[in-house]
């Protein structure tokens, strides 16, 4: 059921037509056409044929004259449901606050109540009692009852067909009770790839590719795509066609650039159950789905974001699509696991628990740029995402004098500082911290194993704004970040250092801070 209000919103726009383009047959909008709004007519501000535009986007478009005759609403919802080749819309002509005298068809009805005098008329005007509050006529009480006799007789006939149908299909029926249930599939993520040090290293977008493809191989029910930029985000199934209107049993989702489109339907699949969405675009352009994102949290949905092209290290392209605000937007989401790993091997752990993670989305924010693969005898396991943050490299076994604490590509320089710092002679602690919502969740114990109370000189390094560091760096700590600019257009490594991302930067501000 839509309304006014819903067919002018612009993602409604992004999905009927992407609707339309797959040609989904079991779609039906009954479009409560009541030509009103909060601010009064729609002829304000919405006077476009509506029916028309459905029929441009390939919908199948009938109309009802009147949303009281049950009669003609059956039938066109009969029809609706005939008609498999199109999605459709039947533009159901009604009264907003039908029978109240004073009100019937005005603004005044749709988002204030009646009052206690027209409340009283309009109980006149349908023939109810005029005195007795929740009232509900036994009419409409028997009407609606019937509905759990005709439930029952469904849901038996359901019952009755799946039955048959695990007789003579046992392992797909014991596969679709798997996936409806919400449970992985048992070795799912074995051929999930380790990945040798190397200096030179992969971009975590690179890295993810082949993580997604490794999992899919074991995940028949992992779907989803990109908003026109696949081949950027890296997000295709390899072995898989795309879903179409011919091939309906392909996993690829081509959205098009429809982010706002792409978050609601990654939500609407998740809902549904048995299957398990994803969606990608570059970081920047989360804002354009930050509405859907933040739905999927407050609903706790299983949805993962791949959000790639994560900061100024993706280079030339400029101020318009360098995310500096993103980090700290998407972490202030309740429920909202935002992850930025350092390497490839981070990266295979943050698929890995984003998969596992059933009660709310994940965000996963992957660069551009080659990261150095980090030598894994020399640094702790990247198993140590899952707590958010880790104990990554020190320089000696006991209490640092400084903790450098990085997440996402910064981790690299970071640690290069760190080898500057220990040269030099003091004890340095390298921390990554790839998500704060994972942190958090540990017990006090280990964060202060990670990040002692007594040690206060704390740098947190990351490409992106200052704002919540200052609750793990505290008073006395200090930030290598970006504030109260954009970045800008420059090839990735001079744009970096402009910034102050250069090891020798790092190791400048730390000393001032072993020097307070």
């Amino acid at each position: 059921i839509v309304s006014d209000g819903d067919l002018m919103e612009g993602v409604a726009a992004e999905a009927a037509s992407l609707a339309g383009h797959l040609k989904l047959g079991k779609l039906i909008y009954l479009y409560d056409d009541n030509h009103i709004s909060i601010e009064g007519s729609t002829d304000i501000t919405f006077t476009e044929d509506r029916a028309k535009r459905f029929e441009a986007y390939g919908w199948h478009v009938q109309r009802v004259e009147d949303g009281n005759d049950l009669q003609a609403l059956a039938q066109g919802l009969a029809a609706a449901r005939a008609h498999t080749e199109h999605p459709s819309l039947i533009v159901v002509r009604t009264q907003i606050g039908f029978g109240s005298p004073n009100k019937q068809g005005t603004a005044g009805v749709h988002g204030e109540p009646l009052g206690k005098d027209e409340v009283v008329l309009t109980k006149r005007a349908y023939g109810w009692p005029e005195n007795e509050s929740f009232y509900l006529p036994e009419n409409a009480l028997q009407h609606f009852r019937k509905a759990l006799a005709r439930g029952k007789e469904a849901e038996q006939a359901w019952q009755a067909k799946f039955s048959a149908y695990e007789k003579a299909h046992p392992e797909l029926a014991a596969q679709f009770q798997r996936v409806m249930a919400g449970e992985l599939p048992a070795d799912w993520d074995k051929d999930i790839p380790v990945f040798p040090a190397d200096a030179k290293g992969t971009a975590t977008r690179v890295a993810g590719g082949k993580v997604l493809n490794a999992i899919a191989g074991r995940m028949p029910e992992l779907i989803g795509g990109s908003a026109d930029l696949a081949p950027s985000t890296k997000t295709l199934i390899t072995k898989e066609k795309d879903f179409s209107p011919q091939d309906r049993l392909s996993r690829n989702l081509r959205f098009g650039v429809r982010e706002h489109g792409m978050g609601s339907v990654c939500n609407g699949i998740a809902l549904h159950g048995g299957l398990r969405p994803y969606g990608a675009t570059f970081l920047v352009f989360s804002d354009y789905m930050r509405p859907a994102i933040r739905l999927a949290a407050i609903t706790e949905l299983p949805v993962i974001y791949v959000f790639t092209h994560d900061s100024i290290g993706l280079g030339e392209d400029g101020p318009t699509h360098q995310p500096i605000e993103h980090y700290a937007a998407l972490r202030a989401i309740p429920h909202l696991i935002f992850i930025r790993p350092c390497d490839a091997n981070e990266t295979a752990e943050a698929w890995r628990f984003a998969i596992q993670h059933q009660h709310g989305p994940v965000a996963l924010a992957l660069t551009r740029q080659d990261l150095p693969v980090l030598d894994r005898s020399r640094c702790s396991s990247a198993s140590g995402l899952h707590n958010g943050a880790y104990i990554l490299w020190e320089s000696k076994v006991g209490e640092p004098q400084i903790i450098l604490i990085a997440s996402g590509s910064e981790v690299w320089p970071t640690w290069q500082a760190a080898q500057q710092l220990n040269q030099e002679g003091f004890a340095v602690r390298v921390v990554s911290m790839p998500s704060w919502e994972l942190f958090e969740a540990q017990s006090q114990n280990y964060k202060d194993e990670v990040l002692p109370p007594a040690v206060k000189a704390r740098l947190a390094v990351e490409s992106g704004i200052a704002q919540g560091w200052h609750k793990y760096i505290g008073e006395r700590g200090a930030t290598v970040t970006i504030d109260n600019r954009y970045g800008a257009s420059a090839p990735v490594a001079e744009v970096m250092k402009a910034y102050g991302f250069s090891p020798e930067n790092i190791a400048a501000k730390a000393r001032a801070l072993l020097q307070e």
